[in-house]
């Protein structure tokens, strides 16, 4: 039984596949016993694998009984552009990180959310210790801050509005109308500080980015007895930025 089942899985992976290039060749749709035939299966393993495949949202049924390509592929598409442009600004994190000898970071904003793209560390450039996840920390964070700077006011009150502003370190902004005046300060700067906010003996500096429409910020993370570093390291960091939102702007 468990020999065959290794060439069994691979065969009916194969004739998805199949059947999705078939599907894929209809732009209006198709019905599922034309897909068969065209993908050379029998049309109860035709609707089988069709059901599969829509139920994961890789085809989708139509209101006449046709085929069309699912949201999933597209979703997979976009995860695949995502990972092309992380691969083209790597090389530019690893110099950062390189050069000053700190951890660097990539956040986008991203349906609401400040995610983390990229960290690129090392033996001698640790990554802070991501005690709270991103996400719930934006408030808290050099990176968060900078991108909550640069959004709009209704974007920035929709997010603060759905995260609390939780007590990380006795440093941590937990105010709404503290940290909204400590941004406005530090609008006409292009970097955004975190002085042990987030995590105790850890200090970051973060700069806006671009890909497209999509806000992001670029940061780097040191050891707080390294402060004395923050405008060497700014001034590192602020074209590093530049060539990052160069390199996004680019298409694939």
């Amino acid at each position: 039984m468990g020999a065959q089942s290794g060439p069994t899985l691979i065969t009916s992976v194969q004739r998805a596949f199949r059947l999705m290039e078939a599907v894929s060749t209809h732009a209006g749709g198709a019905p599922a016993k034309q897909l068969a035939r065209e993908a050379g299966l029998s049309l109860a393993t035709a609707y089988h694998l069709l059901r599969t495949l829509a139920h994961d949202g890789y085809v989708r049924k139509l209101d006449d009984g046709g085929y069309v390509i699912g949201d999933q592929l597209d979703m997979l598409h976009a995860g695949s552009r995502g990972q092309a442009l992380l691969t083209r600004i790597r090389p530019t994190l690893a110099a950062l990180r390189d050069d000053l000898s700190v951890a660097t970071y990539l956040t986008f904003y991203e349906e609401g959310e400040i995610r983390v793209a990229e960290i690129v560390d090392g033996p001698r450039a640790p990554r802070v210790d991501l005690w709270v996840g991103f996400e719930d920390a934006g408030h808290a964070t050099a990176l968060g801050k900078c991108v909550l700077r640069e959004l709009d006011d209704d974007a920035r009150s929709d997010y603060l509005a759905r995260h609390h502003l939780a007590d990380l370190t006795p440093r941590t902004i937990t105010r709404r109308s503290e940290l909204l005046r400590r941004l406005e300060s530090s609008a006409p700067a292009p970097a955004v500080l975190d002085l042990e906010e987030y995590a105790l003996g850890t200090v970051c500096v973060a700069v806006p980015v671009y890909s497209g429409q999509r806000i992001g910020a670029l940061g780097v993370s040191l050891r707080a007895d390294q402060r004395s570093r923050i405008d060497e390291v700014q001034a590192r960091l602020i074209p590093a930025a530049a060539r990052v939102t160069r390199r996004l702007s680019l298409t694939i």
